[in-house]
């Protein structure tokens, strides 16, 4: 495999700024509970890129474990931030706010979640049932801990991947489900493991060396009572859009 020098330099800027062995371990000790986890995803979606790869298998290694808030917090630099812009979109014209999305209500968001869906191979009873515990289809819903919007970005999250309107349902659910979409990759479809990271940040799994469900599994207590209990709500919401 043959990769583009930019990608490389990308890679070295990205190592060196975040203070990051090539293993994407910290050399200093983490600072963020996020920054070694972003720096992997990163790393895999330039990779994937130079070989003109995308993981469009993903929905299919999801059926299996269908069945059994997410906070960027810490400061992001520069360069991370454009890397994480850098990668696709659905499209510009997906970033024009839906008037005829009601709360509590799907009306409106299908042709969105859709999109999504089809962009970075998460399925669709998936995201709804994660808009559904988020925000109740809420696109105005902000949480005490200040996320917001249908799929309850923190706004370091949101700046993360590019947004400029958390409340619009178009940008906040294609950025929500590319960032699930991360989580779903980075932990090899494992379902429970990747809503774990969504609620409470990869880099808090990574601490407990949580990298699967069954680790997860033995070790959810360690984990804070509103993930533990997120990841059932999750869960319950699925079976109701599962077809």
């Amino acid at each position: 495999m043959q990769i583009d020098p930019r990608t490389m330099s990308q890679y070295i800027q990205l190592q060196t700024m975040n203070g990051m062995n090539l293993d994407g371990t910290s050399v200093q000790g983490s600072s963020s509970d996020t920054n070694g986890s972003l720096f992997d995803i990163l790393l895999q979606e330039m990779l994937l890129s130079e070989q003109g790869k995308t993981s469009s298998d993903l929905g299919s290694r999801l059926t299996g474990s269908l069945s059994a808030g997410s906070d960027l917090s810490g400061s992001l630099d520069s360069m991370l931030l454009q890397t994480l812009q850098d990668v696709p979109k659905i499209s510009t014209a997906a970033e024009v706010k839906n008037p005829e999305v009601a709360a509590g209500t799907t009306g409106g968001l299908e042709s969105l979640i859709s999109k999504a869906s089809q962009a970075y191979s998460v399925p669709t009873s998936l995201i709804k049932a994660v808009i559904d515990t988020e925000s109740s289809f809420n696109p105005q819903a902000v949480s005490s801990a200040g996320a917001k919007g249908l799929m309850q970005l923190m706004d370091g999250t949101a700046r993360g991947l590019g947004l400029s309107d958390a409340f619009d349902p178009a940008q906040n659910i294609d950025g929500g489900t590319r960032y699930l979409s991360y989580q779903l990759k980075r932990y090899g479809g494992e379902l429970k493991t990747a809503l774990a990271a969504y609620n409470a940040g990869p880099g808090r799994l990574q601490k407990l060396g949580i990298s699967n469900d069954q680790e997860l599994m033995d070790k959810l207590h360690l984990l804070p009572q509103e993930t533990q209990k997120y990841i059932g709500k999750i869960l319950t919401a699925l079976s109701k859009y599962e077809a």
